[in-house]
């Protein structure tokens, strides 16, 4: 045969820079590469924060093609900066319209919704005869001084949901005053949003305030915790994506952001998420109460995005020295 199939045709290869965790990947990897044989995905991943920096130190001369599994509130600064081009996926108009930027063509569209949750060793609680937290204001009760983890809001997209959250559910004033009470109860900021809850789960610490996803799979693990979701409500964010403005692979970028808002991968982003950009794809998940949408505060994007350097710098200077050091 003188000219080659498909299986000798050149795949395209994009670089996607992503936030998802390490245990969700491949399912979705192999999903995309059924549906979409011709392109292939080469991932650089990261907590949130860490890809953040990544993309804007690059504004000059960006390396991805995607950014895919990032918080909005991220990806926002990036639209903001003008790094990203707008591109209307198949069945755009079937997606939650809070889940989608509202530009049109929107320039990120969401995935799904990850949420705040304590995670809580009752076998280690016990032996230190500590009480279950019910509420984010208990956690700054005396009891627990030196008992919680968190993560930094500067490497953590988890973290900076969390003060995000906070601030927009009491206001700054008062948000900060909490956050100095609360750091008198901090061993230690990690630097990403699953290890509160995994170290929780060895038993290193009793408390740890983390995402609900790893807070289940935590759980799932026979860790011996439970799961909070403190009353006042929680903060949240939206793991969403988008095509960079630099890329020269824009039609294979294009396939890539079309599966991620079909039936099918809203399916899979179904099995690890409770709240995803599609209706009627959710199902309960275990260990997740029915109303966990409704326990979400209301969130701005916009405004998050404008005020997320101004935060992060007054939250470094103020309780950094608490961080874990950087790997």
């Amino acid at each position: 045969m003188a000219w080659a199939g498909p299986a000798g045709a050149q795949k395209t290869e994009l670089l996607v820079y992503t936030a998802l965790e390490t245990d969700q990947i491949k399912a979705y990897e192999e999903a995309f590469y059924k549906a979409v044989p011709d392109v292939t995905i080469k991932w650089v991943r990261d907590s949130t924060g860490i890809i953040t920096a990544k993309i804007l130190a690059e504004k000059a001369n960006p390396q991805a093609d995607l950014v895919v599994g990032t918080f909005a509130s991220s990806i926002a600064v990036f639209a903001n900066e003008g790094l990203l081009q707008g591109y209307a996926p198949k069945g755009l108009e079937k997606l939650a319209p809070q889940y989608v930027d509202p530009k049109r063509p929107p320039e990120w569209v969401g995935m799904d919704i990850s949420g705040a949750a304590v995670c809580f060793n009752t076998v280690e609680a016990a032996k230190q005869g500590l009480p279950k937290p019910e509420s984010w204001k208990d956690l700054t009760k005396p009891v627990y001084k030196g008992k919680i983890v968190m993560p930094n809001p500067a490497s953590s997209g988890t973290g900076f949901f969390d003060v995000a959250g906070w601030m927009q559910m009491w206001g700054e004033a008062d948000a900060w005053k909490y956050m100095d009470a609360l750091h008198e109860n901090i061993a230690i900021y990690t630097h990403s949003g699953s290890q509160p809850c995994t170290r929780v789960g060895q038993g290193e610490f009793p408390i740890g305030i983390s995402f609900e996803y790893r807070a289940i799979t935590t759980k799932k693990s026979g860790a011996p915790i439970d799961i909070i979701f403190p009353s006042e409500g929680l903060g949240w964010d939206l793991e969403a994506s988008g095509i960079m403005k630099a890329t020269k692979k824009v039609e294979a970028a294009r396939k890539l952001m079309d599966w991620l808002a079909t039936p099918e991968a809203m399916a899979l982003f179904a099995k690890n998420f409770a709240v995803v950009a599609l209706p009627g794809v959710a199902k309960p998940l275990e260990f997740l109460p029915a109303d966990f949408e409704k326990r979400l505060i209301k969130n701005d994007f916009a405004w998050e995005a404008k005020n997320r350097d101004r935060i992060l710098a007054e939250w470094t200077k103020r309780y950094d020295a608490k961080s874990a050091p950087k790997k």
